[in-house]
């Protein structure tokens, strides 16, 4: 990323080329400690930030993308939902926007799918994306209108003055009605609301509480699920190649899980390592052991016999 600047020789003083060296030597060991802590440190960085630059321009264009080339059958008018959008967020303190607040903005976007696609997912979003790539069948929140507008964006407004905070704004924890946290929420409800057949859900087996009841799926799309209309629930369990292995379907917070939906009503399955999970991340990480091993049998499986 960075070039070391040669040392030379020069016919000015030893002093100053000392000098010289020891500032440039100085300002390169500052330059090279702000890269490794904007590499390794992106969380507090991160919460520095205000608004997405340009947000209205990457808001609305994804909005016309969408209609347009995702799902053309939708028939939104995109500035409006932008205007809600604004009105919910402009003059308000960065955590007083309430889920009430964005109930005109979703009221101008309704939209609906189809049963048997929905796949919700907990602490495995890389993964998630993966799999969603490979399985088109599955629709997760960041398919909806809604998440692919506002996916990976931050926003907040200001008390004081009609407009966005682009100098900084608060993390979600800061506060229960977190301008970003509030609209989230609410398209999370929303989406656990309409799943309907059978279902999905992707949990990591590498953590503790891989079922946590405060993250978004425990505290919001579980309560939103409706028994009535959802006819299963598939968890799907997987843990990292290389471990740690802290939770599966027998134990953990797993379990807890399992029997939430059993007191409601849910018919459910639960899978450890799912083949074709272990296989994304083999793509990703071919040289760990366990995929070797998985590669070996297939060779010395036997050829099937055709008759």
């Amino acid at each position: 990323m960075h070039k070391h600047a040669s040392c030379t020789n020069s016919n000015e003083s030893r002093g100053h080329s000392f000098m010289s060296a020891l500032n440039t030597s100085a300002s390169f060991v500052m330059t090279i400690a702000w890269f490794v802590v904007a590499l390794f440190c992106p969380g507090p960085l991160r919460a520095q930030l205000g608004t997405t630059p340009n947000i209205k321009h990457i808001v609305v264009g994804r909005c016309y993308n969408y209609i347009t080339l995702v799902n053309p059958s939708l028939r939104h008018d995109c500035e409006d939902i932008w205007r809600h959008f604004e009105k919910a967020v402009f003059r308000q303190s960065f955590c007083n926007v309430t889920v009430e607040d964005y109930h005109k903005m979703f009221f101008a976007m309704p939209q609906t799918w189809p049963c048997d696609r929905s796949l919700f997912w907990s602490k495995t979003r890389t993964l998630m994306h993966s799999y969603a790539a490979v399985a088109p069948e599955f629709w997760t929140l960041e398919d909806t209108l809604v998440g692919y507008m506002f996916n990976d964006l931050i926003w907040c407004g200001q008390e004081e003055d009609s407009g966005f905070d682009f100098s900084s704004c608060p993390e979600w924890s800061a506060c229960s009605d977190h301008p970003v946290y509030s609209l989230w929420r609410q398209a999370s409800q929303n989406f656990a609301e309409m799943a309907c057949g059978n279902i999905t859900v992707l949990l990591n087996g590498s953590i503790a509480n891989a079922f946590n009841k405060k993250s978004m799926f425990g505290s919001v799309e579980l309560d939103s699920l409706s028994p009535q209309r959802v006819d299963h629930v598939n968890i799907k369990v997987v843990a990292n190649l290389e471990g740690p292995f802290i939770e599966s379907c027998t134990e953990g917070s797993i379990v807890d899980l399992i029997q939430i939906l059993q007191s409601r009503g849910f018919r459910w399955t639960c899978t450890d390592n799912d083949q074709i999970l272990m296989i994304l991340q083999c793509i990703k990480n071919p040289e760990q052991s366990s995929c070797q091993t998985c590669v070996n049998s297939l060779i010395h499986r036997k050829s099937p016999t055709f008759n």
